[in-house]
């Protein structure tokens, strides 16, 4: 888990996809319909604009086996788009050790790495490159149209978006 905050005016612009809360205690149902209500009333929340605002909530007892100090505890799981910044940062991180052939040496040693195969590395690299194109895809309002349309299309400024497609990833 990670928790990412926007430190700058691109990632402030980022959305959230999804959100799950569990709560756990002595909570009234309707309290928490009417909280829910007054969010997406005073749009508190930034949802991407191609899907509905998906807030979801389980509400359970408290364990007799565990004591706690508080009435009602709680934990909110999101899928934000601001991951992405993250991504991109492991991924830059990436690039520059491979460039200097950083801690490859150790990799060498073993034998699918040998002969300096290292499409395992290159691979992953693709695949992470890609993460991060999606979620920036995925705050645009055409994300439902990204990949489907020309495939060599860029992100712009604009927020259009297309991206690769993987055909054997059918639906």
């Amino acid at each position: 888990m990670v928790s990412s905050y926007a430190r700058n005016k691109e990632a402030s612009q980022a959305k959230y996809i999804s959100i799950l809360n569990i709560i756990q205690g002595e909570v009234d149902p309707t309290q928490v319909h009417e909280s829910l209500q007054r969010i997406r009333e005073r749009k508190l929340v930034n949802f991407i604009e191609w899907g509905p605002a998906s807030i979801q909530v389980a509400l359970s007892k408290k364990s007799p086996y565990v004591q706690t100090a508080h009435r009602v505890s709680g934990l909110m799981l999101a899928s934000h788009t601001s991951i992405r910044h993250l991504f991109s940062k492991c991924f830059s991180q990436y690039e520059k050790l491979r460039k200097k052939q950083a801690f490859l040496d150790n990799y060498r040693k073993f034998p699918m790495f040998a002969d300096n195969d290292l499409s395992e590395f290159d691979e992953a690299r693709d695949i992470i490159e890609s993460l991060v194109d999606e979620y920036k895809a995925c705050e645009s309002p055409d994300y439902i149209k990204w990949g489907m349309e020309d495939p060599e299309q860029l992100l712009t400024s604009e927020g259009n978006a297309s991206g690769v497609v993987d055909p054997n990833l059918a639906f």
